[in-house]
């Protein structure tokens, strides 16, 4: 095999991977009561993995997985934050009450055994 068919099965893994991932974390948050409103909502800002509500309001939910919950954590870059933050805001607007919608930002930390960590209100300011 190549070296960019190596590239491209790695790639292929990891896509999958992401989306179970996501998958887990759904079924985690359905588990505590949520629905989810979105899967990999896509604004013009950027993508939202997750966006799940309950009576309270909306959740953004970033999915992070690795090998263990804090590699996972490592891989949320400042510039990925801002851009989730831009497409709440954008995906907020189209809410009934705009940005006076009860929302905040989560991070779901996914490891190797499919195992999810939860960190609630990850950004400050939504």
């Amino acid at each position: 095999m190549g070296i960019e068919a190596q590239r491209s099965a790695r790639g292929q893994v990891a896509f999958h991977a992401g989306h179970a991932a996501e998958a887990v974390v759904a079924r985690h948050y359905e588990a505590m009561g949520y629905s989810v409103a979105e899967v990999r909502w896509r604004g013009t800002a950027g993508e939202i993995d997750l966006i799940v509500r309950d009576i309270a309001g909306l959740v953004f939910v970033e999915v992070k997985k690795s090998d263990s919950f804090e590699a996972a954590a490592t891989r949320l870059t400042t510039r990925q934050m801002r851009r989730i933050y831009t497409a709440a805001e954008e995906y907020l607007a189209t809410q009934p009450l705009g940005s006076l919608t009860e929302a905040r930002v989560d991070v779901a930390l996914v490891d190797s055994m499919g195992q999810v960590q939860i960190v609630e209100n990850a950004f400050d300011g939504l």
